[in-house]
């Protein structure tokens, strides 16, 4: 149970404390973190699990991890129809009124969520886990309990997120459109094979690629800093909103690119998956300190900066005892 119960806590630390989302020097922040346990350690577990249990790899647990980012966004949170979530204006750089939504913030979620909610906690984990790190580390009632909790749980905080907007926040159009992207993404990614046979060459070292994932992490993340009305806007260049689909858009393709060319050779190894995981989860360490904190509440900015200090600290331990558990 230690390899599930540490994905369970570490994806939420991940996707929210370590980010900059909520300080966990104060108490409203780690009362938010113990909110979300069910969606984001549920979500992860229940999507590793799934992937596991059915002898897939990565290219499924990307997809699912899109979809569990669609999802979220689309229908729990409903941050892709709220035109002034926490109180800032995010939908406003690139604004579609046909769809009610923004696509530089669609393709932020996109990646945050992918990347960052869901794929680098489980590949830190399973590297943790040592041999274990391609089968299941949950029995069958296990795997049932974290699927219900995790449903559960959407529809209590759907419900909820709804009541305190005062109803819902698109049309029954939009929600059509994100409910079959959302399964789109799931069928597409259970009918995904487990791994591509070996291809000559090698792909290069694990601290390539570690350099490799901190600069595609640091565009992705410097990227949103650009826009003026988002959470938190300090990188003042003045990129329109088409310019930022398309660096997104070019971006996603080189890093997939790459990624699938390299992860063919017959060289990739665990090293090379938790170099990517390691890289990512670096970029939102550093990237906390600018990054302001989306409670509604007002944080001091030496709880703040404490916060960020603390899981910077504690991702860079984390990392070096997994690097450990590599080449041991």
């Amino acid at each position: 149970m230690a390899p599930a119960i540490g994905l369970f806590f570490l994806a939420p630390l991940n996707a929210e404390a370590l980010m900059g989302n909520f300080p966990i020097a104060s108490p409203i922040g780690v009362v938010g973190l113990l909110a979300i346990l069910p969606l984001y350690g549920a979500g992860a577990l229940f999507i590793r699990e799934l992937v596991r249990r059915t002898g897939r790899g990565w290219p499924t647990m990307l997809a699912l991890g899109l979809a569990y980012g669609m999802f979220e966004e689309a229908f729990i949170t409903q941050t892709l129809w709220n035109e002034n979530w926490v109180d800032v204006r995010i939908l406003d750089y690139g604004y579609m009124p046909a769809m009610g939504t923004a696509l530089p913030w669609i393709l932020f979620m996109a990646g945050v969520h992918t990347i960052w909610s869901i794929s680098a906690p489980i590949a830190i984990v399973e590297t943790l886990a040592g041999t274990r790190r391609t089968t299941p580390w949950l029995k069958k009632r296990g795997f049932v309990i974290v699927g219900v909790l995790f449903f559960a749980y959407s529809v209590f905080a759907a419900v909820g997120n709804a009541v305190n907007e005062g109803g819902t926040l698109a049309g029954l159009p939009q929600f059509i459109g994100a409910a079959v992207v959302v399964v789109g993404l799931v069928v597409l990614g259970l009918r995904l094979r487990r791994s591509a046979p070996a291809v000559e060459g090698r792909a290069p070292s694990p601290w390539t690629v570690f350099a490799f994932a901190l600069a595609a992490g640091a565009i992705f993340v410097l990227l949103y800093a650009v826009d003026p009305t988002g959470l938190s806007p300090w990188l003042a260049i003045p990129v329109p909103a088409w310019g930022s689909v398309l660096i997104y858009l070019a971006l996603f393709a080189t890093v997939g690119t790459l990624v699938r060319r390299w992860s063919h050779r017959s060289n990739w190894s665990d090293a090379h998956r938790l170099a990517l995981a390691a890289g990512a989860m670096l970029t939102y360490a550093w990237h906390s300190f600018p990054w302001k904190p989306t409670l509604t509440v007002p944080i001091s900015q030496t709880v703040d900066l404490t916060s960020n200090t603390i899981t910077t600290i504690g991702a860079i331990v984390l990392l070096v005892i997994a690097a450990r558990r590599v080449t041991t």
